[in-house]
């Protein structure tokens, strides 16, 4: 992670609530994350990770709160309005278009043309020299850029859209549940790949349900339970058993029984 420990955090949600007619959803969130730090968002179905995630990425309004983000307070519209200023979502699914080749992928709305005679003209050249560097540069293995995507595996895909992410100046990406349909290795080279892209400078949230995944890449843990913050500790200060019971609430069974013995 990178010494942030000066600078104000990247993302800072302050009192959030989200109230589904009568049911509450998030209850006061409070949670943040720095530049360069990868945070994993852990807590049982329910608990209010989707919920969560859909404020910080545009898809869902608070009811109340503040959304602090890259030193303003912002109120985004949308998915497309959070992405204009930096942040991503990553689901299982990806966005990716499977049936053009990752070149076409890497440039999708943002292809490069030069004019000739009026007409613009897709400048494939540049377009393919700026993949395969960006490519390159983070370490992913790709067979070719000109094989369509469908023939690629989940890890692949995966890289490709963290790989265009970075490429294009995003500051914030959220995973969720980015290793579930993944076998061991391609599990291995996201987590590596999710480190080198907080070594750029972005801030990383990632959701998953699997503990070991979470200990291994997240420089702090971040526990959600009935809509509200549990626990908010650094990875190297704490267990998985430690996490477990707070998601679960053992934890609180445990300072409830300890204050009345």
């Amino acid at each position: 992670m990178l010494d942030a420990t000066t600078e104000a955090p990247l993302l800072q949600l302050q009192n959030v609530t989200k109230n589904f007619g009568a049911i509450e959803a998030l209850r006061g969130v409070n949670f943040s994350i720095r530049r360069g730090e990868v945070v994993a968002l852990l807590g049982d179905n329910g608990a209010g990770k989707s919920t969560l995630v859909k404020i910080i990425s545009g898809g869902m309004d608070a009811t109340s709160g503040k959304i602090i983000f890259d030193g303003a307070e912002r109120h985004f519209t949308s998915p497309a309005d959070a992405k204009l200023a930096g942040i991503e979502t990553v689901y299982q699914d990806l966005s990716l278009c499977t049936n053009v080749d990752v070149v076409a992928n890497f440039f999708m709305g943002r292809e490069i043309t030069k004019k000739f005679l009026g007409i613009p003209i897709l400048q494939e050249k540049a377009m393919y020299d700026a993949t395969a560097k960006a490519i390159a540069d983070a370490g992913t293995k790709i067979p070719s850029l000109r094989v369509n995507v469908e023939n690629l595996s989940g890890g692949q895909r995966q890289a490709i859209e963290l790989n265009r992410f970075v490429h294009w100046g995003g500051k914030l990406v959220l995973l969720d549940e980015p290793f579930a349909a993944l076998g061991v290795e391609q599990t291995r080279r996201g987590l590596a790949m999710i480190r080198r892209v907080a070594e750029q400078g972005i801030g990383v949230v990632v959701i998953t349900h699997i503990m070991a995944q979470a200990f291994q890449v997240a420089d702090r843990i971040v526990v959600l339970r009935h809509g509200v913050v549990a626990g908010d500790i650094e990875t190297r200060d704490t267990s998985p058993d430690a996490v477990v019971q707070l998601i679960t609430g053992e934890a609180l069974q445990t300072r409830s029984q300890a204050s009345h013995a």
